[in-house]
């Protein structure tokens, strides 16, 4: 079964790595994340203060609020230490506020052993505040690697367990309450289950959040590198328009000089050399005022006809061992619709003419119709049809087995793309009344208004 790939072109992304490194993360956990994925100080840091101030008003509350006997003395210096961390990580202030992962997972675990060294100084996993074994385990699901969460889940189960056996008992048997054993095996089990779902799910959604925010980037530096190329066509087009007058002069001067020098003259064939090539840059001069896939149409660069917009995004991944066919046709004897030459327009459709040809057996369609409403495209091809993971998974990025440097961003960057243009893709395969596949289809559908520039104009 096929699944879809990325541009072949996408040396120009790299990597998932270089988007990665490149571009800022935008996720639920943003204001953790620095560039690359490492975690910033500030964050940690505010934290850690959240924490000191909600422990030391935990121990005054219960010392002199309710006037229990507790070992404030020992529980102030736990405290303490992370008092004097903090203070250590805001002098020591790394390069732009980002730690590394491994220290950031340091500091983590830091937090779990001086709230471990609390709980057995105050009644062990029978005191409510256990539960706060889940912060930490949250912050690394969120930011961090599942090898960093891990073994802080690691750590944390070992250290509930050892709460189980050893801690300093609070003075519940003064008022009358003893919890049994059974229903302090049960807060330990509360602990692990909770601790191991929110890893799983915290760091599932983190993960998925990175993972779009990678692809976004991915087609943005795509997209701009295309409207670049684009820009790049216009400033040829200029160029070409400023270039024709001293051209048409210097074409008019030679040919004016042929007559008046006579033919056996030595500078007859420099002229007639000169006449060819000025002859020959009008003709450069004027495939850059045109498309050059538009078929001799005269479409200047910024505008084109559809089926000639379709021909040019198709026929840059035309293969040489596969039959390309694109028929046009109007669905009610509508005038064609004139499109503007966007990026998003020939990339997007592009990546699914590329893909197609990539897995055809020998031919690939292209049906492009209209109507006064509607503009639709359907690209056809005879290949083995879109795997089922694909099609259940459609607008995904990272959806592709295959090896190599494919990073499955085709049908994700053929759909963003086509999207900003006010396009609707749908993908299905093609089946026979036996239901055996028989190629894969996609296709695309826009209100003629969000791309005809006539209809815009009216």
């Amino acid at each position: 079964m096929r699944v879809l790939g990325s541009h072949e072109n996408m040396n120009e992304v790299k990597t998932k790595e270089y988007a990665h490194d490149q571009a800022p993360n935008v996720n639920t956990s943003g204001w953790f994340l620095g560039a690359g994925g490492r975690v910033r100080l500030r964050a940690l840091t505010r934290i850690r203060w959240v924490a000191i101030i909600g422990q030391l008003v935990a121990l005054f509350l219960v010392r002199f609020g309710l006037d229990w006997p507790l070992p404030m003395t020992s529980a102030l210096v736990v405290v303490s230490l992370s008092v004097i961390l903090n203070l250590i990580m805001t002098i020591r202030r790394p390069v732009q506020g980002i730690v590394k992962e491994w220290e950031a997972a340091a500091y983590l675990a830091f937090d779990t052993l001086q709230l471990a060294l609390l709980l057995y100084l105050t009644g062990g996993l029978t005191n409510p505040f256990a539960l706060l074994f889940l912060g930490p385990v949250t912050v690394s699901a969120t930011v961090l690697t599942r090898r960093a969460t891990t073994m802080l889940c690691g750590l944390v189960i070992m250290l509930a367990t050892a709460l189980v056996f050893r801690h300093m008992p609070l003075p519940w048997s003064d008022l009358g309450l003893e919890l049994p054993s059974l229903y302090v095996w049960g807060l330990w089990a509360a602990v692990i289950i909770g601790t191991l779902f929110l890893a799983v799910y915290a760091g599932s959604l983190a993960a998925e959040s990175r993972r779009m925010s990678n692809a976004l980037s991915e087609t943005q530096l795509s997209l701009a590198r295309e409207q670049q190329i684009s820009a790049v066509g216009g400033l040829a087009a200029a160029a070409a328009h400023e270039l024709g007058s001293p051209l048409s002069t210097i074409l008019v001067t030679a040919t004016e000089l042929s007559k008046e020098v006579d033919e056996n003259s030595p500078l007859s064939d420099d002229i007639k050399i000169l006449s060819t090539e000025a002859v020959r840059c009008k003709e450069i001069l004027a495939g850059l005022l045109i498309q050059p896939s538009s078929d001799d149409s005269g479409v200047i660069f910024s505008h084109i006809q559809l089926s000639g917009l379709v021909r040019s995004a198709a026929e840059r991944h035309r293969l040489p061992d596969i039959d390309l066919q694109i028929k046009s046709d109007s669905k009610s004897s509508a005038i064609e619709p004139v499109l503007e030459n966007s990026p998003e327009f020939l990339h997007g459709l592009g990546n699914i003419v590329q893909n197609a040809f990539q897995f055809a057996q020998s031919s690939v369609s292209i049906d492009v119709k209209w109507s006064l409403e509607s503009i639709d495209i359907e690209v056809k091809d005879d290949g083995p049809g879109f795997a089922p993971a694909v099609l259940d998974r459609i607008g995904e990025p990272y959806i592709s087995s295959r090896a190599g440097d494919h990073l499955g961003l085709g049908l994700f960057i053929a759909q963003s793309l086509l999207q900003r243009t006010g396009g609707r893709m749908n993908v299905t395969n093609i089946r026979d009344e036996a239901g055996n596949v028989f190629g894969g289809q996609v296709i695309i559908n826009w209100s003629r208004e969000s791309l005809d520039i006539r209809a815009q104009s009216m």
